[in-house]
């Protein structure tokens, strides 16, 4: 069964990039700093596409940012994916607006399954997903990973993280949990938020690159939407963690133990 597929896109700052924050605490510096998609949100990508390799349909993609958040759209799309909604905004949203955001793409576009990535590496809020199962009355299947703990390496090649049944209408989700794994049935349309182990994403080919400068770009403004943008957290400032003191040696375990119990009151 073919499965119209919407993925989320986030531009969040480059892990790899040295994030310093400004004098008065009010963000990070910027000049300097590299962009790229959410890695959570490149998995999700991936799998909508594997989703859509195995069982035909549409993969759409789906951001919201201002101008240069295109970017990330045309990185899935170059991936493979079939066009490109950009909701622009130029300033931070809340978890729960972005969710109220994404629920107005959805009732527009009524996909059979939208893929998150289970969190954005920027602040790790872990949230936008729930918010948006919530919001649409929707299934939900969370930390969506791959098994890699069957009995053997041949039943591993075979079992996928997302796995849609024979009758097109509910999908399964395997999630890794402590005490092992969890197998969730979920009835379409639904919300799965991805986690790292579900899959590896694929390379952009020059062709998919080349592809992705013509494929469509829808750009919707928020304020459009009817959505209240109001933040309902406010950072009131940012500060660097404290440095890390270098070590230093002690002479016995009498000492060690002085130390641990007075001045690192760990005893």
């Amino acid at each position: 069964m073919p499965l119209k597929i919407l993925v989320t896109a986030k531009r969040v700052e480059d892990p790899e990039s040295k994030i310093k924050v400004k004098p008065d605490g009010t963000g990070i510096v910027t000049e300097g700093v590299n962009y790229k998609m959410n890695p959570f949100d490149e998995i999700a990508v991936e799998e909508g596409l594997r989703l859509k390799e195995k069982h035909g349909g549409e993969v759409v993609v789906a951001s919201i940012g201002a101008d240069k958040s295109v970017t990330e759209i045309r990185a899935a799309l170059a991936m493979g994916a079939d066009r490109g909604i950009l909701v622009k905004h130029d300033g931070p949203l809340d978890p729960v607006v972005v969710s109220a955001i994404l629920d107005k793409v959805l009732e527009k576009e009524k996909p059979d399954l939208v893929l998150l990535g289970k969190q954005s590496i920027d602040d790790d809020q872990n949230q936008v997903g729930q918010y948006l199962a919530e919001r649409r009355g929707l299934g939900q299947g969370t930390f969506a990973s791959k098994v890699e703990s069957l009995e053997s390496e041949a039943e591993q090649k075979k079992q996928p993280g997302i796995v849609l049944a024979a009758d097109g209408k509910s999908v399964r989700v395997v999630r890794e949990v402590d005490g092992g794994l969890v197998f969730v049935d979920v009835n379409l349309p639904a919300v799965v938020t991805c986690d790292l182990r579900l899959n590896k994403p694929r390379f952009a080919s020059l062709p998919g690159i080349m592809k992705a400068k013509k494929k469509p770009v829808e750009e919707i403004a928020a304020a459009s939407l009817g959505v209240d943008l109001a933040p309902r957290v406010v950072v009131k400032k940012l500060s660097e963690p404290p440095k890390r003191q270098g070590g230093l040696k002690v002479a016995d375990v009498p000492e060690l133990y002085a130390k641990l119990k007075g001045e690192a009151k760990v005893l």
